[in-house]
């Protein structure tokens, strides 16, 4: 009999409808639309293009695509530069990025604490750099850097900041500048959000301002913390404007500094193929990476 009140209970629920399907449709549409056109598409076309080699018949023949397989892949995998480049921008990221976010998170808990006062102008100069284009904002430091044509050259003569031991650190210098007052925002937001019924109960108990932060504000923020760190790993992979610009001001950035630098040297052979194969695996390395993070940290949380 139970068995019989379960299989009605179950078509009963496979007959429920869904109302308003097509006003959902019409609100999904464009959504889908662009992400169709301007995400899938391109990924398609990019493992598409992965696949793909050039044949010439003789030595001086009209080169055409044909189908290569994975051939591709097994030049990347076989690639040091490419590997080198990914090691590179992995210890900028063990580096800068914590760094980042202490820093973000440290002014994010100043501008929530009551003894801070001007907290509109502080937000905002905090979040200022984030405005400035990141090209824009690597030339105005190589500048700063540049021995010759910076104001500050005692500085810059006795410290080589473009020398090839200190141009990775700069680089992360210049992220940091720029991204700490974007991730500031995102954690401040999610401070803002505590009910302050919770701040009341633990001064009623006698805790200070800075046991407040520990205890409270740092574990009810630590999503938002780990959404700039997931969103960090990802930049830090991607990094291309910052190397691009200072090699005009030095040479100890090569054409293979970076993994999007190489990507775009390669590019410009053209082979494009192959520089869509460093695409391909480097979009798999970031996502592994951020997926990896996020399930760590997801089950730290709930430990």
């Amino acid at each position: 009999m139970s068995t019989t009140v379960l299989d009605v209970q179950a078509r009963n629920r496979a007959r429920v409808k869904v109302p308003h399907k097509k006003a959902i449709a019409i609100f999904v549409a464009p959504f889908a639309t662009l992400f169709t056109l301007f995400y899938l598409i391109p990924i398609g076309y990019a493992v598409w293009q992965s696949m793909l080699v050039i044949e010439r018949e003789g030595t001086y023949g009209e080169p055409r695509e044909v189908f290569g397989g994975l051939s591709q892949y097994a030049q990347v995998m076989d690639s040091g530069p490419f590997w080198e480049s990914v090691g590179r921008v992995l210890l900028f990221g063990v580096v800068q990025v914590p760094v980042m976010l202490g820093l973000a998170l440290l002014f994010a808990l100043l501008l929530d604490s009551p003894l801070v006062k001007g907290r509109r102008f502080f937000r905002l100069a905090f979040f200022a750099p984030y405005a400035v284009p990141g090209v824009i904002a690597a030339i105005m430091w190589g500048f700063l850097y540049s021995p010759n044509l910076s104001p500050f050259k005692p500085l810059t003569q006795e410290v080589g900041f473009l020398s090839a031991d200190l141009v990775l650190w700069s680089m992360a210098n210049v992220v940091t500048w720029v991204y700490v007052g974007y991730n500031m925002l995102i954690i401040y937001s999610s401070l803002l959000a505590i009910p302050t019924e919770i701040y009341e109960a633990a001064r009623l108990d006698g805790a200070s301002q800075a046991r407040i932060a520990w205890a409270i504000k740092i574990p009810l923020v630590m999503p938002a913390i780990i959404l700039t760190a997931i969103f960090s790993i990802i930049g830090t992979l991607q990094l291309l404007a910052e190397p691009q610009v200072f090699r005009t001001f030095t040479s100890a950035v090569s054409s293979t500094f970076t993994p999007n630098l190489l990507v775009y040297t390669t590019s410009s052979v053209p082979n494009v193929s192959l520089a869509a194969a460093y695409s391909v695996v480097l979009a798999l390395a970031t996502f592994i990476l951020s997926f990896t993070f996020l399930k760590v940290t997801q089950r730290k949380a709930f430990q």
